[in-house]
Parts: C-alpha cells; structure tokens; sequence
C-alpha cells in the first residue's frame, strides 16, 4: 500500500509529494489523498516518475473529465494530453502569469505537467498563490473587488499574426475565436471545494475590469497583476527529467521561464476540466 510523504516548500504554497508511483493506477483512498494535499499546498511535486503520456491521461483523468486545448498540438498515443514543444512553437507567452484557458465557462480546475526534455540550464516554472494574494489586500480593496467581474479573451495569448500564419492554423485560429468568445468571470473567485477566496485574474487573459472606466480598469488590473506576483506569494520550481507537477488552477496562476533559448524544451500537460467561477 502506498503511504505518501509530503515536505512543505513555502510558506505560500508548494509540497514536494513521495510515495507513490503515478504510472501505477490510483486507488481511491490515494486519490483522495492526493485531491486533500492538493487543496492545501495547491501545487505537487512528483520526482522521478516514469509515466507515459497514457498514464499521464489515465492519472488527470481520476481528478475529472479532461479538455483537449484547441491550438496546441496533440499527442498521438493520448490525445488529451497537449504538447508544449519549442520546436513546434515559439512559446514566449507562457512567459507571462497566466492561469490555464480562463478563456472558457468552466475554466480547469487543474493540470498535470510533465517534463519530457529539458534544457541543461534554465526553464524553471514559478507558481503563485490566489488565496496569499487576496488575502495580503487591504479590507478596502476587498470590498471593492468583490462586485466586480473581468473579461478574458483567447486571443490576448493567442494572437492572430502568431497563431495564424498558414492557411490550416489560420482557419483553426479563426474556428477557436468563433468558439471561443471574449466572457467575464468574477475578479474574485470562491474555490468551490475549499470556500477560500483568491484573485482570479491573469496576464495571460484578462484584458479589462468590466465595471469601471477604462482608464481605472488598466490601473486597477496592472495593480492586482504585480501584485500577486510578489515573491512571498511564490514559488520555483527547478526541473529535472522525471518531474511532474499537479496544480489547482483555481487558486495558483504560473509563468515558464524563457531563459534556455535556443535549446529545445518539451512538456507534456493533461488539463482538467472545472466549473464555472464563482
């Protein structure tokens, strides 16, 4: 019977887990398990695994139903699971603190990343903490931000003049904008299975604060976005071949270093699916 051990990296969020062996199926209780560490540090750490992209799926596919990203490539052996490699994409935009496809109803609830080729130096991904965020504002701000909502839209990430440059990405592109409309979630979101509060805005999507002028949105949404980027909300994580990392991505937003240039990078990520915000 597995037994996990978990070390605390952050005051903030972050555990490295031991103890289990993801390419090996869960059982309920270790799943269970796992769901519980994950709504506490938020992020989860697994060394040396040795998973293929199926049992990548297979491991997502215990947390919920899983999306399928509409730009990025796919593997062939589990279609689920997207491809995130420099040689098939200039991924500079990840380059930023995003929070994974806010652009949709029900955004993920969370996501499993593994490394599949890595740089010898460089390529570390940070994690941030919604709930440190939040809860680090002044009670005035709160007050304010909680009446408030927020667009994101797929193509603040996924600009035509990048992502359409041959006629089948161009008409993949112009099929996920038809899909996929600009729409409003809350700026402040209650996790539905803890009831904490976090900030629930990104670099990645958000592009305006939807009840104010435009000139008090940019000030307000730059604010919020610095803010919860500070590094006692943080985490870094060094990569190595083996890693994988589970995220709740209702409560963290994260950014991948762009800093290994031209040496190749490539990640696996299965994506669960969540609820609508709240």
């Amino acid at each position: 019977m597995m037994s996990l051990t978990l070390t605390r990296l952050s005051p903030a969020l972050g555990a490295i887990v031991e103890g289990v062996d993801l390419a090996q199926p869960l059982t309920d209780s270790l799943q269970q398990e796992l769901r519980q560490a994950l709504l506490q540090h938020q992020v989860l750490f697994f060394r040396n695994q040795d998973i293929s992209p199926r049992q990548q799926r297979d491991f997502a596919a215990r947390f919920g139903d899983l999306h399928t990203h509409p730009i990025y490539p796919q593997h062939p052996d589990a279609p689920q699971v997207m491809i995130l490699d420099t040689d098939a994409f200039d991924l500079k935009d990840n380059a930023i603190w995003h929070t994974d496809v806010t652009f949709i109803e029900t955004p993920p609830a969370a996501a499993v990343l593994a490394a599949r080729q890595l740089p010898e130096f460089g390529g570390d991904t940070l994690w941030a903490s919604s709930f440190a965020a939040w809860d680090a504002l002044s009670d005035r701000l709160k007050v304010l931000l909680e009446g408030l909502t927020a667009t994101h839209d797929f193509t603040k990430t996924f600009p035509l003049k990048r992502f359409g440059l041959t006629p089948a990405d161009r008409e993949k592109w112009e099929q996920t904008r038809r899909d996929n409309p600009p729409l409003s979630h809350p700026v402040v979101r209650t996790h539905p299975e803890s009831g904490r509060k976090g900030l629930f805005v990104n670099g990645g999507f958000t592009t305006e604060i939807n009840e104010l002028p435009e000139e008090e949105s940019a000030a307000l949404l730059a604010f919020l976005l610095a803010h919860q980027a500070r590094p006692e909300f943080t985490i870094r994580w060094r990569w190595q071949a083996g890693d994988v990392a589970f995220w709740d991505n209702r409560s963290t937003s994260h950014y991948a270093v762009d800093d290994y240039r031209p040496t190749r990078r490539i990640m696996h990520r299965a994506t669960i699916l969540g609820d609508k915000p709240f």
